[in-house]
C-alpha cells in the first residue's frame, strides 16, 4: 500500500507541475486554450492572473513531493495528507467556480491519494 500511495502523491504533484508550467510559462498557447477553453484575447488579459494561479500550484506540487521524499514516515504522510486535502479543497472550488472538470482532474485523484496514505499509515507504511 505504501508504494501504491507514493506513486499516486508523486503523480499529482507531477500534474500540479505541469498545470504550473501551462499556467505560468504556456498560458499564450493553443495547448492552454484548449486546457483550460481560453482565447488568446483572453489570455492575453489574463496572463498575470494564470502566472500567479500556476505558482500556487507550484506550492501544491513542491509539498505533495516533499511528503514523497520525507524520511520520516511518520512525518511524511501527514505532510501528504495535508497538501492532499489543499488539492481536493482546490478542485473542489474550481469545479463549483470555474469549471466543473476540476473536480475530475484534481479532487478524485487526491481523495484517491489521502486514502491510500491514510491505508499506507493505518498499515503501519
Amino acid at each position: 500500500m505504501l508504494i501504491a500511495s507514493q506513486i499516486v502523491v508523486a503523480l499529482i504533484g507531477a500534474l500540479h507541475i505541469y498545470i504550473l508550467v501551462l499556467e505560468m510559462f504556456l498560458w499564450r498557447s493553443e495547448r492552454a486554450y484548449k486546457a483550460f477553453g481560453t482565447t488568446p484575447e483572453v489570455a492575453a488579459i489574463t496572463a498575470p492572473l494564470a502566472a500567479n494561479q500556476g505558482l500556487y500550484n507550484g506550492f501544491l506540487a513542491a509539498g505533495l513531493l516533499w511528503g514523497v521524499i520525507h524520511p520520516n514516515r511518520a512525518f511524511a504522510w501527514q505532510i501528504q495528507a495535508f497538501f492532499l486535502l489543499c488539492v481536493a479543497v482546490a478542485g473542489v472550488y474550481g469545479a463549483a467556480t470555474a469549471k466543473r472538470s476540476i473536480l475530475f482532474v484534481q479532487t478524485v485523484p487526491s481523495a484517491i491519494g489521502l486514502a491510500l496514505v491514510l491505508l499506507a499509515n493505518r498499515a503501519g507504511g
